[in-house]
């Protein structure tokens, strides 16, 4: 059992390459019958393996846990260094029971090279539980940049009829954030150890090393100059990955001509890669330029919120009025990061979570319809509730989850994330709720026009409803949306130490407690909320 927990990381990350490596070596591509039932147990198994950390994690403190720590590259100060805290545990739960989903709601969309499909969505897998487990820099870039390759064939070769333009694209956004994102680590690298003579900053002479936790320690010392280039280069990478706007171009290129599983992992998952990296590394390790980006980033955040409802308002593919979306609940979770509120941090991770549960099915459920009809054109359907209302009542419980409907999950993260914005600055609190509005608005204008009144279009009245494999792979986040929104304490819970632990590093940095707020307040000229500590949620 000892043996089982201290590699159990290792196993839930390596697991779906195991799988991935039996399908290319062990099962003749005519069998697809046994490549979906191998890639589906590989993927099953993994999320159950995974399932452990959520009752062996004790959330008493920031640290990490599960820690497993081994040499790689000595000379370079590289380790083999995995670990995990509250947060990250979320997100490893969220991405493997997705690819789970993505899997199992495969067998029927996808008809040709069946062999190559389903191993690139395991490898995808184990590249984004990399990421989220890595404690060594370069191991974590490794992991990032390995993900990137089976979601660029994922979208190239099984996607629609502008698949190789998407690919490209998000392959060339996410490489270019990639590469300025390498370059702030090996800053960091050498500010740790020699120094960067060139640009005339000394080092502190350590040990080579990319260990993240040790990188921690020595933030109070990294200079101010320094921590805003390196904090220019974070940003770019990651904002390209959550995306921000206006990098946000991509993504709705990408989720359009993806197939239903990879948008349903790029929105559940890879997204969030994005606002991990500013939970994870810009606000700990870079707190001076952080409480220096937070203005403009909260009005790019609103920018995101108010661009992306109004622009999804105007779709008239299903789809794309949902990729669109997305902008817009990302938006909203980095406004909620960047309000360096305990309550705003802690509403702004449920909501990644959150997201990934409701728009992850939203996209299920628009995919199980363009399998019968070929068609995501809204004009295309209307009275859908009377042909299909498994499908309309699956269809409703997820419209409402990501509109934020009390008793479900999202009102739960956006009623939070606003709360910590409003703390924070009450004007960013009024524009973030008028994405909120904006939101309720177009998802429920979709709704009525595709399942309400007369069936007027011949081609609707014989749609077969949900089958039981169909309904499998949307029960468990619905599940997941109720639970959540009745009762999110041991989410909260989870996450707590560390998002304290994460402001304490960005108030030490401001040398007095609350300085952070008082900075925002100034440069936006608002009355700054009192002294007194948050509580959280």
């Amino acid at each position: 059992m000892e043996f089982l927990q201290h590699e159990l990381l290792n196993i839930i990350c390596y697991l779906p390459l195991v799988g991935a490596l039996l399908i290319i070596f062990g099962i003749n591509r005519e069998n697809t019958k046994a490549i979906k039932a191998v890639a589906t147990v590989t993927a099953g198994l993994d999320f159950l393996a995974a399932v452990p950390l959520w009752f062996l994690y004790k959330p008493a403190g920031p640290e990490f846990q599960f820690v497993i720590q081994g040499k790689w590259i000595p000379s370079l100060g590289i380790q083999y260094y995995f670990g995990v805290d509250g947060f990250a545990i979320l997100l490893i739960l969220l991405s493997t029971l997705l690819t789970f989903i993505a899997v199992y709601s495969s067998f029927t969309a996808i008809t040709h090279r069946v062999k190559e499909y389903y191993v690139f969505l395991l490898l995808l897998g184990t590249g984004m539980l990399g990421v989220f487990m890595s404690l060594d820099f370069i191991l974590f870039y490794v992991f990032w940049e390995v993900m990137l390759v089976p979601m660029y064939f994922l979208i190239g070769v099984w996607g629609g009829p502008r698949k190789l333009y998407a690919a490209i694209k998000f392959f060339l956004y996410t490489l270019v954030g990639s590469v300025l994102m390498l370059v702030g680590i090996l800053a960091l690298y050498f500010f740790n150890g020699p120094g960067l003579a060139a640009i005339g900053l000394k080092g502190l002479g350590n040990p080579a090393t990319f260990s993240i936790p040790h990188l921690f320690t020595i933030a109070p010392q990294i200079p101010a100059s320094l921590q805003f280039w390196v904090f220019l280069a974070f940003f770019i990478g990651f904002a390209i990955k959550v995306p921000m706007w206006p990098f946000h171009t991509w993504l709705p290129d990408a989720h359009v001509e993806a197939p239903t599983a990879g948008s349903v992992i790029l929105a559940g998952v890879l997204l969030k890669m994005g606002t991990y990296g500013f939970v994870r590394f810009s606000l700990p390790m870079l707190p001076k330029a952080t409480l220096k980006a937070v203005p403009w980033i909260a009005v790019l955040g609103i920018i995101a919120i108010i661009y992306g409802a109004l622009v999804a308002m105007a779709q008239k593919d299903m789809k794309k009025l949902v990729a669109y979306s997305s902008v817009s609940h990302m938006g909203l979770i980095m406004v909620g990061l960047f309000a360096l509120d305990p309550a705003g941090i802690r509403g702004a991770i449920l909501q990644m979570v959150n997201h990934g549960v409701s728009t992850g099915a939203l996209f299920l459920l628009v995919g199980l319809v363009y399998e019968r009809r070929h068609n995501r054109m809204i004009a295309e359907y209307g009275g859908l509730a009377k042909v299909m209302p498994i499908y309309a009542t699956f269809f409703a419980v997820m419209t409402m989850s990501s509109i934020g409907l009390p008793t479900l999950n999202g009102f739960v993260g956006e009623f939070t994330t606003l709360m910590g914005i409003f703390k924070a600055n009450w004007v960013w609190a009024m524009f973030a709720a008028v994405g909120v509005i904006l939101g309720a608005a177009y998802m429920l204008w979709m709704y009525q026009r595709v399942f309400f009144g007369e069936v007027t279009n011949e081609k609707n009245k014989d749609l077969k409803d949900l089958n039981l494999r169909e309904q499998w792979t949307l029960i468990p986040l619905v599940i997941l949306a109720f639970w959540i929104g009745l009762y999110p304490k041991p989410f909260f819970n989870r996450m707590a130490p560390s998002v304290d632990h994460i402001l304490q590093r960005v108030e030490r940095a401001t040398q007095q407690p609350n300085e952070a707020r008082q900075q925002i307040a100034a440069i936006t000229k608002t009355t700054p909320p009192s002294a007194a500590p948050s509580q959280g949620e």
